[in-house]
């Protein structure tokens, strides 16, 4: 198993946001977590990536514990964040918010291959790669959050949030370019108010409420299950 999340539990204060959360993700797996808003499904990636330290439980990367060891080590060891909002350096160009996502690589020539594999998936940032970060679209900012995640050439790629604020045919393109990103081989975890979208690109899925997981199922089975479609895809007659 490539990443195991055991009975987690994380605390803002006196608040616990997270009561217990288990769940597990297969080398070369797309996993979605679903619920709605406050359900904890940021708090989670932000414990897995280690920006939050825990309260309780255990996170394992390839059996490794990893719950006590600080993000940038986490980046390190493969596991990169695209996080919600997109949070890119708005007064750096385009080329220089991508070059601050390989700050743990020193391999020049393996960078430089990676560099040319974003621009293949994304080729906009190739045309705006001198141009200042802040000044992109919407979507063309969301490219770049991930291509800067990617350049830390990481095994497994934490996305919140990916088609957030995006038009319909921009969301086509993303979820696109994440199914091609996985056949590349990087294992991804997807948190997406989108749940159609994330359930037919994800292999499994698990739905998250207040801070629990409450079901765990292969994608095809939650698209299909009934209080899923109610709860989340807007009813089962759509």
């Amino acid at each position: 198993m490539l990443l195991e999340v055991e009975n987690l539990h994380v605390r803002y204060g006196n608040v616990e946001a997270l009561h217990g959360v288990n769940l597990s993700v297969r080398q070369g797996e797309i996993v979605t977590l679903l619920g709605a808003n406050g359900a904890g499904k940021t708090t989670t990636l932000s414990a897995i990536s280690g920006l939050l330290r825990p309260a309780g439980g255990e996170i394992r990367f390839e059996g490794r514990p990893i719950h006590k060891t600080p993000a940038h080590r986490l980046v390190g060891m493969g596991i990169a964040q695209a996080p919600e909002g997109r949070r890119i350096f708005g007064t750096l160009t385009v080329q220089e918010n991508l070059n601050l996502g390989a700050f743990t690589q020193t391999d020049r020539p393996r960078m430089a291959k990676t560099l040319r594999w974003i621009h293949e998936l994304f080729p906009v940032l190739a045309d705006r790669r001198e141009q200042l970060a802040g000044t992109l679209s919407g979507g063309e900012q969301q490219m770049l959050a991930i291509g800067r995640a990617l350049m830390a050439q990481p095994r497994i790629l934490l996305l919140d949030e990916p088609s957030l604020g995006l038009a319909p045919l921009l969301v086509k393109a993303i979820f696109q370019t994440l199914w091609e990103i996985n056949e590349a081989g990087v294992t991804i975890v997807l948190v997406e108010q989108n749940a159609r979208a994330a359930l037919k690109l994800a292999h499994r899925g698990y739905v998250m409420e207040v801070g629990r997981i409450v079901l765990e199922d292969r994608a095809e089975a939650l698209l299909a299950n009934p209080e899923v479609r109610d709860a989340y895809l807007g009813g089962a007659g759509k």
